[in-house]
């Protein structure tokens, strides 16, 4: 791709549409509130600038910069960043090209792996990328990327082998191991600390279908949970499972507990013999072993109502390097005790846990487990007496595990990502950070401060 040179003139002498051919939309305009709004809520940012091109980009950054706002990006939305006021948003929805060029698939930053997945499929190819169809290609995968095919393929951002990056200072670089190496680094797992990607380079992988289990849970989930546990131990990578318990409030799933199973592949009989000994388990019933394509196991959920927030989330998530009896316990006895929570689980290791744990600024390649629970700060249900006890519930929980997933909290705290990286890891970023965004204008994520 040609990108023009950057103008000469002084940023300050510019407006912004005269640095940009897209569209920029600020409070008052008539289209304010649709361009205010992402998938996760409504925002509140000084002002939206609808990228048409990776010039627009450039443009974008350079006005930011010197105006001193900070940059949201904008993929698929659902970051909960977006809802931090101020800021230039950056929505790179019309950045959504997808190419397939061999086994390698090249993806435009605005693109959501729905779409990404669709159209691999026509091709009998796949990249493991998530569990949402409206999720951003982008997000999910700079923050690492656990999917359905995590334990086969690994993270989304392990089959990433290059990306156009635009950097705070306007320049447009092809970043690979080759070249900028220390970025590809920090662009495995780092976040959006580094530049705006506008090109995602992925390896796809051979992929005519996926077997799709699901099994309802009834009774105690800890024998169960650990049935689960010791039979992925030494199960084929095909397989990958997840465990989820959720209360009749959540809309985005049905209510109850349920295992629900992913084969890559079309052989119904090799994915029911992986998923014998939880098929035997007392309490467990299967609703569905079937042939699907993979675009179809892909949730839809929902953008959010701004007229019906979501409740608060009081609880986290972690990577357990085990899923130990002591942490079964611990994870159902948080569920089981605030009736309106969710608890949920991952399985990782294989390919997962075969990338060296310093090749990729994701923590915890250790972790053979993803656990997630929260009760919902509902009314009457969480209050200011139970709500620090339920936290610290959750807390001793997490401090079994290696680190937490910074795609899997819906907070914006600053203080979260000391918990993402370890020291050694948090350096390394922070001096990359501080050679390509020594401004820090890429603030709005979970921040690297420049060392």
């Amino acid at each position: 791709m040609s990108v023009a040179p950057v103008t000469v003139a002084r940023v300050t002498d510019l407006s912004l549409s005269e640095l940009v051919t897209g569209t920029v939309v600020a409070p008052g305009d008539d289209d304010w509130d649709s361009a205010r709004r992402f998938h996760s809520g409504i925002g509140e940012p000084t002002m939206v600038v609808r990228a048409s091109s990776v010039d627009d980009v450039r443009g974008a950054l350079r006005y930011a910069a010197a105006e001193r706002l900070d940059v949201m990006v904008r993929g698929g939305g659902h970051s909960a960043w977006g809802a931090v006021p101020g800021g230039l948003t950056l929505d790179l929805g019309a950045l959504d090209d997808i190419r397939i060029d061999g086994d390698v698939v090249h993806v435009g930053g605005g693109v959501t792996w729905g779409a990404v997945a669709h159209e691999l499929s026509q091709h009998g190819l796949g990249v493991s990328s998530g569990d949402t169809a409206s999720v951003g290609v982008g997000g999910l995968t700079l923050g690492g990327g656990i999917g359905w095919m995590v334990r086969a393929w690994g993270l989304a951002a392990d089959q990433l082998v290059g990306a156009q990056l635009v950097t705070a200072r306007g320049d447009v670089l092809e970043v690979s191991d080759d070249s900028h190496a220390d970025l590809m680094w920090a662009l495995r797992g780092g976040g959006g600390n580094f530049g705006v990607v506008t090109r995602f380079d992925f390896r796809a992988h051979e992929l005519r279908a996926v077997v799709f289990a699901t099994l309802a849970v009834t009774g105690d989930a800890r024998p169960v949970l650990a049935a689960v546990r010791d039979t992925l131990r030494d199960a084929p990578r095909e397989l990958t499972v997840t465990y989820m318990d959720v209360p009749a409030m959540d809309p985005n799933a049905p209510a109850g507990a349920s295992i629900t199973a992913c084969w890559i592949g079309d052989d119904e009989d090799a994915a029911r013999a992986a998923l014998a000994p939880l098929l035997a388990l007392e309490g467990v019933t299967e609703t569905e072993l079937a042939v699907r394509s993979y675009p179809d196991i892909l949730m839809e959920m929902p953008a959010a109502d701004p007229d019906q927030p979501m409740p608060g989330f009081v609880g986290g998530n972690t990577l357990l390097r085990e899923l130990s009896d002591d942490a079964i316990a611990r994870l159902v006895g948080f569920r089981e005790a605030n009736a309106a929570s969710v608890l949920f689980l991952r399985s990782l290791g294989g390919a997962f846990g075969e990338v060296a744990q310093e090749s990729t600024a994701f923590p915890a390649r250790n972790a053979t487990w993803f656990a997630m629970a929260g009760a919902f700060d509902v009314p009457g249900l969480v209050h200011d007496g139970n709500r620090p006890l339920i936290q610290a519930e959750w807390d001793a929980i997490e401090g079994l595990g290696e680190a937490l997933y910074g795609n899997f909290t819906p907070s914006t705290d600053p203080g979260l990502v000391s918990r993402m990286y370890t020291p050694e890891t948090m350096a390394r970023l922070a001096a990359i950070k501080r050679e390509w965004d020594p401004q820090n204008l890429f603030c709005r994520n979970h921040n690297v401060v420049p060392a």
